[in-house]
C-alpha cells in the first residue's frame, strides 16, 4: 500500500494512492505504442469522453504519432454519486463527424459497461465509423451490465471509487497526478473544498 500524500489542503481527502504519477506515465507510454503500432498506416478520429478521459487524453496522444483528428463526447453516468447511477446522459446534441473513419475511443474507466457501449454504438450508427476501438486508463474488476471490454486497458483495480488523474468526485479531485481513494469522511461530506468556494 501507498501512503497518502501530505495532509495538506484538499490532499488531506485522499486515503491512499492508488496508482502514482510514474506509474502511470509508464503505462501510458507502453498504450500508446499499442496504439500506434495497430494504426500503423491508418489516420485515426480519436474520441474522448468527457471530462474524465480529459488527461488521460492528453498524455496519451502526445506520444501516438500518427495523423489524427480529436473531438470529444460529454456524457455522464455517475451524476455526482460513487457508483454508475445505471442511466447514461449524453449532454449535447450532435455526435462528432466519424463517417467511414476507424475511431480510438476514450475514456477514464470501464466500470458498468454502460457508456463505452453506448457511446461505441452511436458511433457505429447509420452513416458513422467504419470501426470503433476502445481505450481506457482503468478497468474495474466487477461484472459488466452490459456486454463490452476494451481494446486497450492501463490498470485493472479492484471495485473502489477513485478519484485523480480526470476522475472526480462531485466535480473534484481532476487534477490530482496520481490514482487514489477517498476517506470515508470527504465521500460522506463532500470535497472540502467545494464547501470553501460556495462559502
Amino acid at each position: 500500500m501507498i501512503p497518502p500524500p501530505p495532509s495538506s489542503g484538499f490532499l488531506a481527502d485522499i486515503e491512499r494512492i492508488l496508482i502514482p504519477e510514474a506509474r502511470i506515465q509508464d503505462r501510458v507510454e507502453e498504450v500508446a505504442r499499442e496504439v500506434a503500432r495497430d494504426f500503423a498506416g491508418r489516420p485515426i478520429a480519436v474520441v474522448g469522453i468527457l471530462t474524465g478521459s480529459c488527461l488521460f487524453l492528453a498524455d496519451l496522444l502526445r506520444r501516438v504519432p500518427l495523423p489524427l483528428t480529436v473531438s470529444c463526447i460529454s456524457v455522464a453516468s455517475y451524476h455526482g454519486g460513487t457508483a454508475s447511477s445505471g442511466m447514461v446522459s449524453l449532454r449535447q446534441t450532435s455526435l462528432p463527424d466519424v463517417a467511414g473513419r476507424d475511431v480510438l475511443l476514450v475514456d477514464d474507466i470501464l466500470d458498468s459497461g454502460r457508456t463505452l457501449a453506448a457511446v461505441r454504438d452511436l458511433l457505429l450508427g447509420p452513416g458513422g465509423a467504419r470501426s470503433v476501438r476502445s481505450c481506457v486508463l482503468l478497468r474495474k474488476k466487477v461484472p459488466r451490465a452490459v456486454p463490452v471490454e476494451a481494446d486497450y486497458v492501463c490498470f485493472d483495480i479492484p471495485d473502489e471509487f477513485v478519484v485523480g488523474y480526470g476522475l472526480d468526485y462531485r466535480e473534484h479531485y481532476r487534477n490530482l497526478p496520481f490514482v487514489g481513494t477517498l476517506t470515508p469522511e470527504a465521500i460522506q461530506r463532500g470535497p472540502l473544498h467545494a464547501e470553501l468556494e460556495t462559502g
